[in-house]
């Protein structure tokens, strides 16, 4: 039986589009049965209906308070019989109630090489411009487990990507993303996956 995978997502959804391109390919011990936005409208939501996938839509501003929003989340993926949540462009923190919930059982991308540039306030185009201000020659990406830590932890898998000459944050995002996070993002799931057909479901 397939590990039941949540996608959760903010924007619009290219490493969830990553996930959906892997199936029956890299990702063959998992199943993505649900994703679930933050933000109505988000492109990624469209990404999942064309392939056929469930969809929900939390928000936390009609919910009132993070306790409320981390409970209806919980509410959604419990009722899915989720086995594993994959964090792609999801921006929102999640607290230790909600990652203790699912220890080991919730993945994030971040687009750097953790321990560097990473943590609070370090996402999206920001990291990138880290990069280039600091000078480093080499970035890449990083899947890892959540915690209560921004980007705390257990690293799962990293990848990295050479940084150019005259780069951009842009040119440097979009290099990271095709070289890094689209392939490391779907091999990290299916390692998961494939070892939790060996441990067993949450909760079982």
């Amino acid at each position: 039986m397939s590990t039941r995978i949540a996608v959760l997502v903010s924007g619009g959804g290219t490493n969830l589009q990553a996930l959906i391109d892997a199936r029956g390919k890299v990702l063959k011990s998992g199943e993505i049965v649900l994703v679930v936005s933050n933000v109505p409208g988000a492109y990624a939501l469209e990404r999942a209906k064309k392939a056929g996938i469930a969809t929900e839509t939390v928000v936390k501003k009609e919910l009132g308070s993070q306790q409320a929003f981390e409970e209806k989340l919980m509410q959604v993926l419990d009722e899915n019989k989720i086995d594993i949540i994959i964090l792609a462009g999801f921006m929102t923190i999640l607290t230790e109630r909600f990652t203790s919930h699912y220890p080991k059982r919730i993945l994030n991308v971040h687009p750097s090489l953790i321990p560097s540039f990473c943590g609070a306030g370090f996402y999206g185009l920001r990291v990138h411009q880290a990069v280039l201000d600091y000078g480093v020659k080499v970035t890449g990406a990083t899947v890892h487990f959540v915690n209560e830590i921004p980007d705390g932890g257990e690293i799962i898998a990293q990848k990295a990507v050479e940084v150019l000459p005259g780069d951009t944050p842009e040119t440097l995002q979009r290099r990271v993303m095709e070289q890094a996070e689209w392939i490391l993002l779907p091999q990290a799931a299916e390692k998961v996956c494939s070892e939790l057909k060996f441990i067993g479901r949450i909760g079982k």
